[in-house]
């Protein structure tokens, strides 16, 4: 029996084999998990990590798929996805920083916390309406736009090591966050993440919610795609270096640079994922080469190996 096959053996039916895993990205494009688990209470993820333990199998937690990019030959590991108890969004409480705490699931849709906690008044996640991923991906990444980010009033998060399923909670200033990173493992999952909010008024924050949807619907494009490709590199934007080397709009078999954000690439339905990585790696090599200035991959790659 492969170690596959001992996890596997050890899950029951909460795993399943060749699980589509692309078609949960918002790219929609790309293979299968060789393993998956949908974990819908504290005690699958005990399980999945005592099958885990420190056997040599990749492991990768799935959100919402809005950053990620699989290879068309799937993912030879374990992906897990989070649902049932980590959809629950708590009651705001006081707290003694005078702020009101809110916690949210791992699974929670990070949108669904912004309106929810907009339409009962608490000002602080309003910009998180235009982010498309999980509270818990937000957390692992310190997803951020407008002018914030989710360091900015994150108070803790709760994780497991799926690796033994040991849990602990964490304070943000442990997490090492940076710009568009943290310091988690790729084997932690995020379960849940409290948030200090302020109260506010609910007419103001609906406006704020409207004015965010509207700017991103005007200036960034829809379809099969993660966002933004690339990081900005430190004074710069990777969409301006992107479209100052002519590479806006540039197609490689079933993927394109957006034509309304050269950070953005698309993929074509019924696409491939490994277009999408080429048409990457034309771009960074451009950009190297005409400016110096070597982009760094925000989306992250599943089953390519050492590509970036």
């Amino acid at each position: 029996m492969s170690v596959l096959d001992d996890v596997a053996a050890a899950l029951g039916p909460r795993a399943v084999r060749d699980a589509p895993l692309g078609a949960r990205s918002t790219y929609r494009v790309g293979g299968t998990a060789a393993l998956l688990v949908e974990a819908t209470a504290p005690r699958d993820l005990a399980v999945l990590g005592d099958a885990i333990g420190d056997r040599d199998v990749e492991v990768l937690v799935v959100g919402r798929g809005s950053n990620l990019l699989v290879c068309d030959a799937g993912f030879d590991g374990v992906a897990v996805v989070l649902a049932g108890e980590f959809e629950v969004i708590d009651e705001a409480h006081g707290a003694e920083d005078g702020a009101l705490h809110v916690r949210a699931g791992g699974a929670v849709a990070y949108p669904v916390l912004a309106r929810r906690t907009a339409e009962q008044g608490l000002r602080g996640l309003e910009w998180a309406v235009g982010i498309p991923g999980s509270v818990g991906g937000a957390v692992r990444m310190n997803a951020g736009g407008h002018g914030s980010d989710t360091a900015a009033s994150l108070v803790s998060a709760e994780l497991v090591e799926l690796r033994g399923g040991a849990a602990r909670t964490c304070r943000a200033d442990e997490l090492g966050f940076g710009y568009r990173s943290s310091v988690l493992a790729t084997s932690e999952v995020v379960t849940a993440a409290t948030f200090a909010l302020q109260r506010g008024d609910v007419g103001e924050a609906r406006a704020q919610l409207a004015e965010i949807v509207r700017w991103r619907r005007a200036h960034q494009p829809g379809g099969a795609n993660a966002g933004s490709v690339f990081a900005n590199p430190p004074g710069d934007h990777a969409g301006r270096l992107i479209e100052a080397v002519g590479a806006k709009g540039r197609r490689h078999g079933t993927a394109m640079v957006s034509e309304k954000h050269a950070n953005f690439i698309q993929a074509d339905p019924g696409g491939s994922a490994d277009d999408v990585v080429a048409l990457m790696e034309e771009v960074r090599d451009d950009v190297r080469d005409a400016t110096g200035v070597e982009l760094v991959a925000e989306v992250v790659l599943v089953g390519f190996g050492a590509r970036r």
